[in-house]
């Protein structure tokens, strides 16, 4: 039997199916799951890099890994899993069963494919791309090797942000030096040649052209040996029409390619959804017809049952029966941050969240920058099962199994869960935990450290769930059961005690949330030390909790030492510092000191910027209230212009109608009605209102806050009837939702009671 390798305990590397610049492809099992998957290998990360540029590398592929899971849909290929083996990072992906359209090419014997099949993977690349497009992805390397064709007809797209991965982080070299963007040298558009043009999502539709070319007359367009005259053609040369290689190709196909070829990206078509349109003359027979839809072909159902069982409510719980049977489906996927460790380890407790509700906005604040999610997708993959542990029946119960390998199989699932986690995916992963929790409590007993470290994660998992309530219950349990047995001052019972407290914060009970802050905080300074990194992460915690209990010269004393020993203790550029620099300047507005929290913000965003990206949600984060800096001094012109770029960055981060892209566009409103352009600030907030009552509902406290907008406008405008109806309408919503003695609720009725007023005034006259 050939030699396998075995990474993070979990996937099983059996035989290399695929080489490239930029690392290698594997046939594997996810020994977890019981499924076959493809572990995408990248050329390892090299001793020879600087620490901080691998911080950053790191940084950067987890961002890339999460946008690439983010995606759902059945032309893409499945990301289940990222992470780091050994200095080298790798990609769980969907193990497909297809060719890719190099290899259908050279099983032709580089003749031309059909001109149906041409058509037909055309429609559903470009019906990919569509979608990942309005996601604001962009491939940047689509190339015939990255698309493949399975046995039912199924066309995916692979490889999704690893290229701009690669190109960013050198994993692979660039093709002719400074100033040539990261691609394949026949498939590049010309301003990835150029270099110096915004790469979007019309880069795409020129390499698809590129491919398109080439399955359809089996030379690509630029067919040269050299790589400069190739580049040079892309940037310079009209290609020869495909109908020149083969005649009999339809002239709509003809037509589309050339213009998906065209140099300027504005002469292409807009988007990928007018391909499919365009296609319907090229067609001249339907296409093949298929058992299954495309994306069945990628789901599989786990380990074959060796043997019948049921739930058995009256037979008396065997460990040993629990090692077969099938995994249930997942549903919805919900990318976001990352989880923890492996069994039997407790995560530092995480902090709270820098500035998560910003007092310094002038019109609404933005949530914390860690908080943000992508878009929810759908997962068609297995995943572990979620009911009871199976009973077997006694006539055919199997032989005993040792509890070491049932345990085995529960540390799987517990790693399961954690990867879940990483993906974002917390109440899928709440529900893995929660199996584990129970059958480890059967096997080990409530209080073991395994069953405790599954129930500290189920926890964390309802808590990123927003269940606060759920996962107080369950860190509380898990801080009693680590004090009987670990005692009051270990390290993991301090660990659940500060995740509790991070827990009452989230229900707006801080008071408790400081009691318990204060107490971990003396515990942790006694056992640690004053600057340990978890004695640090309590005392950040501290400081936020005290702020938003009003305390605000103590909070901003409390953030400013954290700040300096942290910097002293980690280094400036480290997240865990500028997280707490954020909190600073949060303070600092809160203060009235706008000047001083303008300055910290930007040296914040600048500082993430260079670690994490430009685009990156912390960068935005802080760029966003260095706009709220801006307008609180007056400076509304700088303002607009900030925020018409956050928006524009939000967009292609995480899609024109996400929360944070809304929030972006609400205070460019804001901005253009400091400047009196009062027309303009209307039409952006009635927009804004339009899409958030859409997104997150007419009564959601964001939607109210962009009526009062609308309201404002009117009423500056001069159109106060019109003003006084979104006012009574603001009000009327927060009394049912609130109540009518909370202070939102009591600020809607004064600003209808002064509408009215200023009405009344006009109609006597009176323009006072």
């Amino acid at each position: 039997m050939a030699e396998t390798r075995l990474i993070q305990g979990r996937y099983r590397l059996h035989e290399v199916i695929g080489r490239g610049g930029m690392g290698e492809v594997w046939r594997a099992t996810d020994e977890a799951l019981g499924r076959r998957v493809a572990v995408k290998c990248l050329r390892p990360l090299g001793p020879q890099r600087d620490p901080a540029a691998l911080t950053v590398l790191r940084e950067r592929f987890r961002r890339e890994a999460r946008v690439a899971a983010a995606l759902q849909h059945r032309g893409i290929t499945v990301v289940h899993d990222f992470g780091e083996s050994d200095g080298v990072l790798f990609l769980v992906m969907e193990l497909l069963d297809g060719r890719n359209l190099s290899q259908l090419l050279g099983d032709n014997g580089k003749d031309p494919l059909p001109v149906d099949e041409v058509v037909e993977i055309a429609g559903q690349v470009a019906d990919a791309l569509a979608y990942t497009h309005r996601q604001g992805v962009v491939h940047r390397d689509l190339k015939p090797a990255n698309i493949v064709r399975l046995g039912d007809g199924a066309v995916k797209i692979c490889d999704f942000g690893i290229a701009r991965f690669a190109a960013e982080t050198g994993i692979t070299s660039r093709l002719t030096g400074t100033g040539i963007a990261m691609g394949t040298p026949h498939y590049m558009s010309p301003e990835q040649i150029g270099g110096g043009g915004e790469i979007d999502h019309r880069s795409d539709l020129y390499s698809l052209g590129c491919v398109l070319y080439e399955i359809a007359t089996g030379v690509p367009p630029f067919d040269l040996e050299d790589t400069w005259a190739v580049l040079v053609g892309h940037r310079d040369t009209t290609p020869a029409p495909l109908r020149s290689h083969r005649p009999e190709l339809p002239a709509a196909l003809d037509l589309l390619v050339l213009d998906l070829l065209a140099k300027a990206p504005e002469a292409r078509p807009s988007d990928a959804t007018e391909i499919r349109a365009r296609l319907a003359p090229g067609r001249t027979a339907p296409p093949p017809p298929r058992a299954l839809p495309g994306w069945a072909g990628g789901i599989t159902t786990g380990r074959r049952a060796t043997t019948t069982f049921v739930a058995a409510p009256t037979a008396a719980y065997d460990p040993a029966s629990a090692l077969t049977g099938e995994w249930t489906r997942a549903t919805t996927a919900m990318p976001g941050p990352l989880g923890s460790p492996a069994t039997g380890t407790v995560v530092p407790p995480r902090p709270h969240l820098p500035g998560a509700v910003s007092a310094s906005a002038s019109v609404e604040s933005p949530p914390p920058a860690s908080a943000q999610t992508s878009a929810p997708g759908h997962d068609h993959s297995t995943l572990p099962g979620t009911g009871p542990l199976p009973f077997p029946l006694p006539a055919s119960a199997p032989a005993p199994v040792p509890a070491s390998e049932l345990l085995a199989v529960l540390a799987g699932r517990h790693r399961a869960g954690l990867g879940l986690g990483r993906l974002g995916r917390w109440d899928e992963a709440a529900e893995v935990h929660r199996t584990v929790v129970r059958d480890r409590g059967r096997v080990l007993g409530a209080d073991h450290p395994d069953t405790l470290a599954s129930r500290y994660e189920l926890a964390f998992a309802l808590a990123r769930s927003a269940r606060h309530a759920d996962a107080l219950r369950e860190f509380g349990g898990v801080s009693e059961g680590r004090a009987r047995t670990l005692g009051t001052d270990h390290a993991d019972t301090l660990a659940a005690r500060q995740e509790t407290a991070y827990v009452l914060g989230g229900l707006g009970r801080h008071a408790e949330a400081h009691s318990v802050y204060a107490a971990v905080l003396d515990a942790r300074e006694r056992t640690m030390g004053q600057e340990h990194p978890d004695t640090l992460r309590c005392r950040h915690n501290l400081a936020f909790t005290l702020g938003r209990l009003g305390r605000l010269p103590e909070a901003y004393a409390t953030a400013r030492e954290v700040a300096d020993a942290r910097a002293r203790l980690l280094g400036a550029a480290h997240p865990d510092t500028l997280a707490t620099r954020h909190e600073v300047a949060h303070l600092l507005g809160r203060l009235g000191r706008w000047a001083d929290a303008l300055t910290q913000y930007r040296e914040v965003a600048d500082a993430r910027a260079a670690a994490l990206g430009a685009d990156h949600a912390d960068t935005l984060a802080a760029r966003y209230e260095a706009g709220i800096c801006l307008g609180r001094l007056g400076r509304a012109e700088e303002a607009a212009g900030l925020y018409r770029e956050l928006a524009g960055a939000r967009a292609r981060a995480v899609g024109p109608e996400h929360p944070e892209t809304l929030r972006a566009r609400h205070g460019l409103g804001v901005s253009l009605g400091r400047l009196g352009r009062w027309e303009e600030a209307l039409a952006e907030a009635r927009a804004v209102c339009g899409l958030r009552a859409q997104v997150l509902g007419p009564d959601h406290p964001d939607t109210l806050v962009s009526r009062r907008e609308i309201a404002i406008g009117l009423g500056w405008l001069g159109r106060h009837d019109e003003a006084l109806d979104e006012y009574r309408h603001v009000a009327e919503t927060r009394t049912r939702t609130l109540g009518a003695a909370h202070p939102d609720t009591l600020a809607a009725r004064a600003d209808e009671a002064h509408c009215r007023e200023r009405g009344d005034r006009r109609g006597r006259g009176d323009h006072r």
